[in-house]
């Protein structure tokens, strides 16, 4: 192993050993084949033209958001009692765990199960009992987004929105999520108002396939405080520099733009170009199971490609996510404490011997 490649395993190993915070992953995404094909056999639910687990990852090849989003809702088919629920959010929490992931605010899409005439009560309930789990044997915190399907009428989002006030105690967040391109922001206006009435911060999805207008148009019309990708503001300085003067953070998910042919590889990613503008980047999963890798893979393609092997740099990305949460100012305080200290333990050191020998 030459210096170069020595100095790269140790990036990767800080990374891995670090204590991270993830901000952008749908749980829906986290669905593996392997959990698609048990859940689908137990509730008879055909897969066709899907008939193994191998033909479905090989399906995993997308051209664009819309052909990952045709595969996305055929998984979440097999989705239907409380215990899949609970499965689902299990496994990613337990996979969080192993990446050394003590904070997660995790997307979950209401409607995409409310149309398959599955109740609030269902989804909610295996959700929050994997969460509970996890906070009590991992120590780990969690936080849920409710995210609003943009391909939907806006009245869609204002019904979803009005059956979930039972469990707004449980939510922390309303998102945008689902086909980008001819859904601007401003179309839903209207129930990011409601939601900001019942307590809820905002975020959206902004800025992936879309233009830099709509990263304008969600911090202006819907209030957000946390763009969800938001790459295509480079694409604009004044957005650029509105971005990095409110410190308004960015959920960056690179594997997730290269598995959807926004990049063609992770290097073309406006990343340097943000990170030296003074942006709040943060590094992310978006749908694991579908675009082949959970936070640490992304982690280790962004060290990778932009050749980020000082350290300064990865503890900067790590701790913008921990600024960038919704957490309180001194639970943030404490993560903060907690990644200050693995910046200055040899562990990672170790954990660079074990991946190179």
């Amino acid at each position: 192993m030459n210096a170069d490649e020595e100095r790269v395993a140790r990036a990767i190993a800080y990374a891995r050993a670090a204590p991270k915070v993830e901000l952008h992953v749908h749980i829906e995404g986290t669905l593996e084949p392997e959990l698609v094909f048990k859940l689908a056999a137990k509730n008879g639910v055909d897969l066709a033209p899907y008939q193994s687990v191998h033909e479905l990852r090989a399906a995993y090849s997308f051209t664009d958001l819309q052909s990952f989003l045709d595969i996305y809702y055929l998984g979440a088919r097999v989705l239907q009692d409380e215990d899949d629920f609970y499965e689902l959010m299990s496994r990613y929490l337990a996979k969080c765990r192993d990446e050394h992931v003590v904070h997660a605010e995790i997307f979950f899409d209401p409607q995409t199960h409310l149309q398959r005439r599955i109740p609030f009560e269902v989804f909610m309930g295996g959700f929050l009992r994997a969460i509970r789990n996890a906070q009590t044997e991992f120590g780990m915190s969690v936080l849920l987004i409710m995210c609003f399907l943009r391909h939907l009428p806006e009245e869609d989002a204002i019904t979803t929105l009005n059956l979930a006030k039972p469990f707004v105690d449980s939510i922390q967040a309303v998102g945008l999520d689902s086909s980008e391109r001819g859904f601007p922001p401003h179309l839903f206006q209207r129930v990011y108002e409601h939601a900001r009435g019942l307590g809820l911060d905002c975020v959206a999805h902004a800025g992936e396939e879309g233009p830099a207008e709509y990263i304008s148009e969600a911090l202006d019309l819907l209030q957000c405080r946390r763009i969800d990708h938001g790459i295509r503001c480079v694409d604009d300085p004044m957005v650029m520099k509105r971005l990095a003067d409110a410190r308004i953070p960015l959920t960056v998910c690179p594997l997730s733009n290269l598995k959807l042919g926004v990049v063609a590889v992770v290097a073309e990613l406006p990343l340097r170009d943000m990170l030296d503008a003074g942006l709040c980047v943060t590094i992310n999963s978006d749908d694991p199971a579908y675009f082949g890798g959970y936070i640490n893979d992304n982690f280790e393609a962004v060290i990778r490609a932009f050749d980020f092997v000082d350290q300064r740099v990865i503890h900067t990305l790590l701790r913008n996510a921990i600024q960038a949460s919704l957490l309180p100012a001194a639970h943030k305080l404490a993560l903060e404490q907690q990644l200050d200290a693995v910046q200055r333990a040899p562990i990672h050191e170790t954990v660079a011997g074990r991946l190179t020998a």
